[in-house]
Formats: structure tokens, C-alpha cells, sequence
């Protein structure tokens, strides 16, 4: 089950359960949408791979007890700002194959 991780990984910015400015690696890196095009143009710096939007999961329980209130989004704040000059000689390398090819 996804964490739905409350902030920008990078930027710190808020990122609540709704948000569909969240966006997700595999590993469940979170990061907005703007950190995600403008500063580490589709590279996770953790794992490599590509993003996609996140999910929003229900609010009230529309069907079988799945929802926030039962399943509530992560309180754990991860904030590690990316080092700019090593994400680009990381991402450089990577960033024009397909993330699905990676």
C-alpha cells in the first residue's frame, strides 16, 4: 500500500492525500511536479527510475473500508534537497532513455 508521503522530497513543499501535483517513483520517492520536470528532469535521485502521478486515495469509504480513514497517508516527512551538480552528472547519463527502458 502506498505511503502518500506529505511533502516534496526536494523542495519540502506541501503534498497532502489529495494533491495531484504529487508525483512518484517505484520506490515511492515523492516529489511535485515541478521538482520533477524543472530540477531533476524525470530522474529519481534515489533509484534512477521515472515518475508518474500519484494516486489519490478515496476519502470517505466509497467500497470495502478503503480509504484515508482507515488506510491514512504518511506523516513522515523525507526532505533531502538535490544536490543539483551530482543529480545532473547522475541524470545526464540516463535521462533521454525511456524510464520504462531503464
Amino acid at each position: 500500500m502506498l505511503e502518500i508521503r506529505p511533502t516534496c522530497e526536494n523542495c519540502n513543499k506541501f503534498l497532502p492525500p489529495s494533491s495531484t501535483d504529487a508525483m512518484i517513483c517505484s520506490y515511492e520517492c515523492t516529489f511535485c511536479s515541478n521538482c520533477v520536470a524543472k530540477i531533476i528532469e524525470n530522474v529519481c535521485p534515489n533509484c534512477g527510475g521515472g515518475f508518474c502521478q500519484r494516486p489519490v486515495r478515496p476519502i470517505e469509504n466509497l467500497k470495502g473500508g478503503n480509504y484515508l480513514g482507515i488506510d491514512p497517508a504518511s506523516t513522515v516527512i523525507i526532505h533531502k534537497p538535490v544536490d543539483k551538480v551530482v543529480h545532473n552528472a547522475f541524470a545526464e547519463k540516463i535521462k533521454y532513455i525511456a524510464s520504462y527502458e531503464r
